[in-house]
């Protein structure tokens, strides 16, 4: 087994395979979740251990990741709950959920303040980059608090990027996945456009694909998720919402150019609001044929 322990917060569609390539790895994991069943099926993998709570996960690790919902979540938990004063000096506070960057780099300085190490590192990939450990990992934070943790990380990802200081990360996941959406809502209203005109979308899709309007929507989620009208790529519409929010949010308080970032959260609000709880963001589609 290596070294370092690690505590992990939140065990979801995302958590769940993470926690399993760092057992394959030889980590310790010391998790928690609000879903008792989660960490009930976790507890039959060798070296993971279920915690009563978040101050028993966060106790006797080295390296505590957080994979929770957003900011304030983390930021109540951290602040207002009090587990920050209940660390001890030296940890690493490693949080890999979609976070604000601007309160990242906030808590990365109070944090600070109290001698524990911050490090932002938000994924991309999905789920099944999750299951398979080739997720792409953007990494903030200082340079003496990244390496220590870069193997725990490798065992999650197949590509790691430190691009800068701390909130860096979560700046470049959110503007990441803002292109990502954008470029979902124009291959949807292309493809809707083409079919009204009478020309099959499957071969559109072909066409796209073999030119300059190839995008990760058009090779990996058209076919498999929105013509097939399955809708389960397992990441929910509403999460990229909120991601979207949190990229014109920064963008705003950058006061750099930001037109087309409120056009696109705009319509992904919409279909928020249109669509059934819970729907999966391929349902994009499903919203602009409806229209």
């Amino acid at each position: 087994m290596t070294a370092l322990r690690i505590g992990f917060l939140g065990l979801g569609q995302m958590g769940q395979p993470m926690v399993r390539n760092l057992l394959r790895a030889g980590f310790n994991v010391t998790g928690f979740d609000l879903n008792p069943a989660v960490l009930s099926n976790l507890s039959q993998e060798a070296g993971f251990q279920a915690a009563s709570s978040v101050q028993v996960a966060a106790a006797s690790c080295d390296v505590l990741i957080l994979m929770l919902p957003d900011s304030k979540v983390i930021d109540a938990l951290l602040w207002d709950q009090g587990l920050a004063g209940q660390l001890r000096a030296g940890q690493t506070v490693l949080d890999m959920s979609s976070s604000d960057p601007v309160s990242s780099r906030n808590n990365a300085t109070r944090l600070a303040a109290l001698n524990i190490h911050f490090v932002d590192a938000p994924v991309s990939g999905g789920v099944k980059r999750a299951v398979d450990g080739s997720l792409s990992i953007m990494i903030g934070g200082e340079a003496a608090h990244v390496e220590p943790v870069r193997p725990v990380l490798q065992a999650m990802g197949k590509t790691l990027v430190h691009v800068g200081a701390a909130g860096a990360g979560h700046a470049v996941k959110a503007l990441n996945n803002y292109v990502s959406a954008s470029g979902l809502v124009a291959v949807c209203e292309a493809l809707v456009a083409a079919e009204k005109f009478g020309i099959d979308p499957h071969l559109v899709n072909q066409v796209f694909n073999a030119s300059t309007g190839k995008n990760n929507t058009t090779e990996h989620k058209v076919e498999n998720f929105m013509l097939s009208e399955k809708y389960n790529s397992g990441f929910a519409l509403a999460l990229m919402r909120k991601d979207l929010q949190t990229a014109q949010s920064f963008i705003e308080r950058m006061q750099t150019p930001g037109d087309f970032a409120q056009t696109c959260l705009r319509t992904w609000a919409q279909a928020e609001q249109g669509l059934a709880p819970g729907a999966d963001h391929t349902a994009m589609y499903k919203h602009v044929r409806g229209r």
